[in-house]
C-alpha cells in the first residue's frame, strides 16, 4: 500500500467525488472534497494538500484559476480531470505545469493508480537521501538525479516534474531515438494515453534548454519515429562529452 496522502478532490459532481474519493480511502488516502473553485481555495488554504484531483469545469472559477491560486502556496502535484474531445483544455493543463490529466469518463481505479504515481514521484523529488549524486551531462546540461536538479551553463533550470523525468531519460541515452509510446510507456510508466502529452513536453523542455526553440540543435525530432538527445559535435564551441555516469 502507497504511503498516506492528503488528496483534495475538486469536482462538482457529488457522484463524480464520492467515487473517487472511496477509491483514495482504498488506496490509504486521507481525502477532502470542494465542489467549486472558491471552496476548494479556501480548503488548500486551511491545510496545502498533498496531491489535488482537479476537475476544469467548476462554478465559481474554473479549474484553471483554482490551480494558480493553489499552486502560489508552494508544490502541489495536480491531476486535472478534462472532458473528453477537449484538446485545448489538457494541453493548456500541461502546459502550465500540471503532473498528469484524465479525460472523463475514466476508470476510478485508473485514476487511483494515477495518483500514486504522481505522489510517488512528488516524494521522489522532495527527498534529500543521503547517497553520492548520480548525474548526466551533455554539452551544458547537467542532470543530478539524485538531488532532483538541473541546470543549463549553471543556471538552474525550472522543470516540473514531468519534464524532468524526460530530460533525465534522454539524458541518460544520448543519440537514441525514441517514439511518443516509447516515452510514454519508459518515462512515465503509462501503456496508454494521449501522446500530445509528449509533445507538449518536448516543446516546453526546448524553450528551456534550447539556444533557439524553434530550430533545436539538442532535442531534434527524428520525423517518422519521435525523438532524438543529440550530443554536440565535439568542434563545436562549448561542447560537453556526454558523461556524467549515465547508463543505458
Amino acid at each position: 500500500m502507497e504511503t498516506s496522502a492528503d488528496v483534495l478532490v475538486v469536482d462538482d459532481d457529488p457522484t463524480v467525488s464520492e467515487v473517487v474519493a472511496a477509491y483514495l480511502r482504498r488506496c490509504g488516502h486521507r481525502v477532502r472534497l470542494a465542489a467549486d473553485g472558491p471552496s476548494a481555495v479556501a480548503t488548500a488554504h486551511l491545510k496545502r494538500p498533498d496531491l489535488v484531483v482537479l476537475d476544469l469545469m467548476l462554478p465559481g472559477f474554473d479549474g484553471f484559476e483554482v490551480y494558480r491560486r493553489i499552486r502560489r502556496l508552494g508544490p502541489v502535484p495536480v491531476i486535472m480531470l478534462t472532458a473528453r474531445g477537449e484538446e485545448h483544455d489538457r494541453i493548456l493543463g500541461l502546459e502550465l505545469g500540471a503532473d498528469d490529466y484524465v479525460t472523463k469518463p475514466f476508470s476510478p481505479r485508473e485514476l487511483s493508480l494515477r495518483a500514486n504515481s504522481v505522489l510517488r514521484r512528488a516524494r521522489q523529488a522532495a527527498g534529500v537521501p543521503e547517497q553520492a549524486a548520480e548525474l548526466r551531462r551533455v554539452a551544458d546540461l547537467e542532470i543530478d538525479v539524485t538531488g532532483h536538479q538541473a541546470t543549463r551553463g549553471g543556471v538552474p533550470l525550472a522543470l516540473t516534474g514531468r519534464e524532468f523525468d524526460l530530460l533525465a531519460f534522454l539524458l541518460a541515452h544520448p543519440g537514441q531515438a525514441f517514439t511518443r509510446t516509447e516515452l510514454m510507456r519508459l518515462v512515465w510508466g503509462w501503456d496508454y494515453g494521449d501522446q500530445s502529452t509528449v509533445t507538449v513536453h518536448v516543446r516546453r523542455l526546448r524553450e528551456k534548454i534550447e539556444q533557439d526553440p524553434a530550430q533545436p540543435r539538442l532535442l531534434v525530432t527524428v520525423w517518422g519515429v519521435g525523438y532524438r538527445l543529440d550530443p554536440p559535435d565535439p568542434q563545436e564551441p562549448g561542447a560537453a562529452s556526454a558523461d556524467g555516469g549515465a547508463g543505458r
